[in-house]
């Protein structure tokens, strides 16, 4: 060959491996969004949290300890009110809330709420949950709504929170305008001591009636399609969290869907009572028969008879359940959420759980 004709080789394969690049760098260009993660991976997308009770914070403590940094936050389910519709803390509070933020800290989870529910202890111990003349008593005025406002920022900022959660429950229509004024004046407050606010829906809720205000996160929650309320079922299926991803998406501000762990045993006398899936998974090797999935929710459930022949009926949901239901939000739009709650998850449940929220961490890093 040639000096000349080796000098054209040369060039043609110089333009063939420029001509590659080019293409190569155009094609990863399109399947890759900005973050550098491939357009349309779920996993990378995915934002989890949980709730850990007072009342299981032991329970709820081993579950954060094994998921450790997949989580984004805590939010320690723990205020509640007293006689003198004063914030009420039981003595759970105490005992482990150090132990839960030890725990969650050791994780590298450094965002920590508290979560303020309008459950009214009497004097004797005696308690009504949800409260509805509770919240009308504390935001009536714009003198209650104040009074009440400082107590919550300074019991946050008092126990060293991140930020606080608000869930009042079955409030009366009547009380839904003053609730959002409470709503923005309580975001402003929080704003001022470097606090977050995220306030908890129920599923139900007139959200156009309501008007809710700017600046909060809002959390749907997700389940209890069926419960103490009704016959056996799931906590949820799928065409409901569709639908309140929907719902959720039309709100301002951050939006969170809250998926229930856990389940319901139905006794044949008309008794209702909640399961963890580890007590599910002790009452299934009571049953004759290996649980069912249902297609509808991705749930499981079983019967047994007890030891005095009674017949029970248990709907819960396992890590594959969960994981169903975490990809019917994100199919909606709504890729952050919020496990209610910890506490005697299955170990595989806990695996599937890291799993499904591991790519959003890998992606949140390169931008810390």
């Amino acid at each position: 060959m040639s000096k000349q004709a080796i000098r054209w080789a040369v060039a043609a394969a110089a333009l063939a491996v420029c001509i590659l690049a080019v293409v190569f760098v155009i094609w990863g260009g399109e399947q890759r969004g900005d973050a550098g993660e491939p357009v349309g991976s779920s996993a990378a997308s995915i934002s989890l949290s949980a709730w850990v009770t007072d009342w299981q914070w032991e329970a709820g403590a081993e579950d954060l300890q094994l998921l450790g940094s997949q989580l984004e936050s805590v939010r320690f389910f723990a205020a509640y009110y007293d006689a003198s519709d004063a914030l009420h803390f039981t003595p759970a509070f105490a005992e482990g809330l150090p132990r839960v933020r030890e725990t969650a800290v050791e994780a590298g989870i450094h965002g920590m709420l508290l979560t303020i529910v309008n459950d009214y202890f009497h004097d004797g111990g005696v308690i009504v949950q949800k409260d509805p003349g509770l919240v009308s008593r504390l935001i009536s005025s714009e003198e209650s709504r104040s009074r009440h406002i400082e107590e919550i920022a300074a019991t946050a900022v008092r126990y060293g929170f991140s930020g606080v959660e608000i869930d009042y429950e079955k409030v009366q229509p009547t009380d839904w305008s003053r609730l959002s004024r409470f709503y923005k004046e309580l975001y402003e407050r929080l704003r001022k001591e470097g606090l977050s606010l995220r306030v908890v829906l129920e599923p139900g809720a007139d959200l156009d009636a309501m008007r809710l205000p700017e600046g909060s996160s809002y959390v749907m929650m997700a389940y209890n399609l069926y419960g103490g309320h009704s016959g056996p079922g799931p906590k949820a299926d799928h065409e409901l969290i569709r639908k309140l991803a929907g719902k959720l998406n039309g709100l301002p501000g951050e939006h969170e869907l809250a998926l229930a762990t856990g389940g319901f045993a139905w006794s044949e006398d008309g008794s209702v009572v909640a399961v963890t899936e580890k007590r599910a998974g002790e009452l299934a090797e009571l049953s004759a028969d290996d649980p069912k999935r249902d297609p509808d929710s991705g749930a499981l459930f079983f019967e047994y008879n007890d030891e005095q022949g009674a017949k029970h009926t248990v709907w819960y949901a396992d890590g594959i359940t969960l994981a169903g239901w975490i990809k019917q939000a994100e199919a909606a739009g709504i890729s952050d959420i919020v496990l209610w709650r910890l506490g005697e998850l299955d170990p595989e449940t806990l695996r599937i759980l890291a799993e499904e929220s591991s790519g959003w961490h890998e992606a949140g890093d390169e931008g810390m």
